[in-house]
């Protein structure tokens, strides 16, 4: 078993990291930093919780760099950011209810469709800049977007994981504008999520603390580097991460049973 020295240096470790990609591919870092918490023995909230003040620390963090870039689509990500911020409050609530295997299962598939998704976007949709959005699209894309308020504050991923492949999928975005207008979007739900979170008393803050540090200098860096990648890496990066943890969580249910 780990002192608490030795978890406070590998949670900043791991916060800087998923900061870094996190910002990179737009989805918080929170797929990083969910896997590590429950290594630590954390109930389903408190690795919510604990996660999403870590998210939200990537997302001010990245929001700033990309906003001094002009690569973020403001009113799409308000307008995303007031769909989600219901089910943010409602995944809150929802992680009291789940059980520590059910959680891992469930975070494990979404993470794997969403990966698959991601890879696969090429042989989907040619690559353009989203132009004129039908509204069907756009109201698809609202709908969905509440549900992912709901996984950002039950899994304390930010939701990212879901908004990126929208605007990616749906919108015919590039992979550049939107990891820069998710990560908006990211800082208002996440901190709705958070501010539930306390208030329902989940959260460890001093795990909380030292994620959020390293995940603050982390968007900085992914910000900063994510300029000169092409959106092809971007997206195989993304895709490779989420598939990558997907495997590790479903396994570990199977071999629970």
């Amino acid at each position: 078993m780990l002192d608490i020295i030795s978890i406070i240096v590998i949670l900043v470790a791991v916060g800087l990291g998923a900061g870094t990609l996190g910002s990179m591919v737009g989805v918080g870092g929170g797929i990083i930093m969910v896997p590590a918490l429950t290594f630590v023995g954390m109930a389903p909230s408190q690795i919510a919780s604990t996660s999403l003040f870590a998210v939200t620390s990537t997302a001010t963090s990245s929001t700033i760099a990309f906003s001094r870039q002009k690569r973020i689509d403001y009113r799409l990500g308000i307008e995303m950011a007031a769909f989600a911020v219901p089910g943010a409050v409602l995944g809150a609530f929802i992680s009291d209810q789940i059980s520590a295997a059910d959680f891992r299962l469930y975070f494990g598939i979404l993470l794997l469709l969403v990966g698959v998704y991601v890879i696969k976007r090429n042989s989907i949709l040619r690559e353009k800049e989203a132009g004129k959005i039908r509204p069907l699209r756009k109201a698809m894309v609202y709908a969905t977007t509440f549900g992912a308020g709901i996984i950002s504050s039950l899994f304390g991923v930010g939701g990212g994981v879901v908004f990126v492949p929208l605007m990616l999928l749906v919108l015919g975005m590039t992979m550049h504008r939107a990891a820069a207008t998710s990560q908006l979007t990211l800082l208002v739900t996440s901190l709705v999520g958070v501010f539930t979170h306390v208030a329902l008393g989940h959260p460890d803050y001093l795990y909380a603390l030292v994620l959020s540090a390293g995940a603050f200098v982390g968007g900085q860096l992914g910000a900063k580097y994510s300029k000169s990648a092409k959106d092809l890496l971007l997206q195989r990066m993304l895709g490779v991460a989420l598939i990558a943890v997907a495997i590790k969580f479903i396994t570990d249910w199977f071999w629970a049973k």
